[in-house]
């Protein structure tokens, strides 16, 4: 993997001071001049990923429209800030990078806690949001549901012991290891032909930096409060914008038969589910998503033009 080969699949990588920390962002400008009118797609990544994620989507899907991806705090090679890390500050970057570089409403894709940010962004923002793509869309709240309240106490002491400071430091050092990564990936990924060397490299890389260790341990405790992100099952009712919510049949990490429960909230939502892949539909297998998502913008967008 040489460098040029690596900027031409991402696209031009910047950066950005944002609260006063170091954060990325790449750019590919739509290839064919024709296609200026089209909408931009801003592509946010999931947990423990990067802009690298998409590196199989970005040349492809930028044959139409102009496409920016972004580190958001905390993760690639955006700064380990020492912050509270909730999908609301995320969902803020996110609107002040399309305030500054944007200014045109976009169609937003993301994947995992990316397809939160999204989500969540167009019901705060709707001036700047033409449509949305979500990939097995997680949902905090119903973590606390499924929990029954009478061992709730217990399962929250137990999580407080697991989640000290020290322990998750030591336990990042295990982690990122690259035999560590590449055995957490077969869990994410149905097809294991798709965990290659470079995956291992992007997902592992960023745990390297320093502030990984407290990122990780703010993340490990937010996750488990109602409080990190808005209730999915209670926002997609209340958004009025095409959306298509995809899910890979075999996803591990993200039930599937959440799929059909979430595409009956909203009639606007369109949902497609993929047979043999997990949570990573855009990089398990790229191919059949760029042509999803393509079809899906020109339908929905080229009567617009």
């Amino acid at each position: 993997m040489n460098f040029k080969s690596w900027q031409q699949r991402i696209g031009n990588q910047r950066e950005l001071i944002w609260r006063g920390w170091q954060t990325r962002y790449s750019y590919f400008r739509a290839q064919h001049n024709s296609s200026q009118s089209y909408p931009p797609l801003v592509l946010v990544h999931g947990f423990g990923a990067s802009i690298e994620h998409w590196r199989n989507n970005i040349p492809v899907l930028s044959q139409q429209h102009s496409v920016y991806a972004l580190d958001l705090l905390g993760f690639g090679a955006s700064s380990k800030a020492r912050t509270n890390y909730t999908v609301d500050l995320w969902v803020e970057q996110l609107h002040d990078l399309w305030q500054i570089i944007i200014r045109r409403p976009v169609v937003l894709v993301g994947n995992s806690i990316g397809s939160l940010v999204c989500m969540s962004a167009a019901a705060k923002y709707p001036e700047m949001v033409q449509g949305v793509v979500m990939l097995s869309l997680p949902d905090v709240s119903l973590r606390q549901e499924m929990i029954p309240k009478i061992i709730q106490p217990l399962v929250t002491t137990l999580e407080n012991l697991v989640a000290s400071p020290l322990l998750i430091k030591t336990l990042l050092k295990i982690l990122r290891q690259p035999t560590v990564i590449s055995r957490w990936a077969k869990v994410a990924y149905k097809d294991e032909t798709a965990i290659n060397d470079e995956l291992v490299k992007i997902l592992s890389a960023p745990a390297y930096d320093e502030g990984a260790d407290f990122t990780f341990y703010s993340l490990f405790q937010g996750v488990r409060k109602t409080s990190f992100a808005p209730s999915a099952k209670e926002v997609l009712p209340q958004l009025k914008l095409p959306m298509l919510l995809i899910w890979g049949l075999e996803d591990r990490m993200v039930p599937a038969n959440l799929a059909p429960k979430f595409a009956q909230l909203n009639p606007q939502i369109e949902l497609i589910e993929l047979e043999k892949v997990g949570h990573c539909p855009h990089d398990e297998n790229p191919t059949q998503f760029n042509q999803i998502i393509l079809d899906w913008l020109q339908k929905k967008f080229d009567s617009e033009l």
